[in-house]
């Protein structure tokens, strides 16, 4: 569903992409991790069509995005902090993203039901804690049935029954067929979620697994661990 080609970004003299090389495919749930500055969000914003790469190819669902905003119809995506007009409601808000999108897919309402927005539809934004807020910037990432959901740093902020109702409508969606990217630093979070592991650093991925490929490779049963002890042996190589 989307193929990444040889990637490069720079800012000034910083790179923050190295010539990038991913291939996700539909019915996956891939966890993006790495350090701060490692180059994640660049490209999260590069597949959005936000960054514009010096050198490369995105291609979504076949199609070069280049020149190309439509593909984009097809993304549901959920930002890490999510702004909204602090005088809209939560009701008006959702009504405009709807009429800004004008999709013809049949809306999906799910969350707005299992976090109980809409008991509270007429609360405008301003008024909401960070975690309710977060249950909007979910919900408008999965109001339109998008093929490709890109979630970043999704859990944050959700208390403990929401974020499991989070996680259960993620893995539904995912058994539907279709792509989920999260990047999260919250590994524990994401050990009943993701199919694969992206690793980077540096602007390089270090690794791209399957979760089954992590786990054999370490013989660790959890996420953290396994990457853990990847990180320990390339340091060890490193210094050796």
């Amino acid at each position: 569903m989307i193929v990444i080609s040889d990637l490069y970004k720079k800012f000034g003299k910083l790179e923050v992409l190295k010539n990038i090389n991913l291939t996700f495919n539909k019915g996956e749930c891939i966890a993006l991790i790495g350090p701060n500055g490692c180059g994640k969000t660049t490209l999260i914003k590069s597949i959005l069509g936000m960054v514009i790469p010096d050198n490369g190819e995105i291609q979504v669902q076949g199609k070069s995005i280049c020149n190309n905003y439509e593909y984009r119809s097809n993304i549901g995506y959920m930002p890490q902090i999510g702004r909204y007009p602090d005088n809209m409601s939560i009701g008006a808000v959702c009504e405009m993203i709807k009429q800004i999108r004008n999709s013809r897919n049949k809306l999906d309402e799910v969350l707005i039901n299992e976090f109980k927005l809409n008991e509270i539809l007429g609360k405008h934004m301003r008024t909401l804690s960070g975690g309710t807020t977060q249950k909007v910037s979910a919900v408008i990432a999965f109001l339109f049935n998008a093929d490709i959901l890109i979630l970043d740093e999704p859990t944050a902020g959700l208390d403990p029954l929401a974020s499991e109702l989070f996680k259960e409508k993620i893995t539904s969606e995912k058994q539907k067929g279709k792509l989920i990217l999260i990047t999260s630093h919250l590994l524990s979070e994401l050990d009943d979620l993701v199919t694969q592991v992206v690793f980077m650093q540096e602007g390089i991925v270090h690794f791209h697994k399957t979760i089954l490929e992590l786990k054999t490779d370490t013989g660790e049963d959890k996420i953290s661990k396994a990457i853990a002890t990847i990180l320990k042996n390339k340091n060890n190589e490193k210094n050796s």
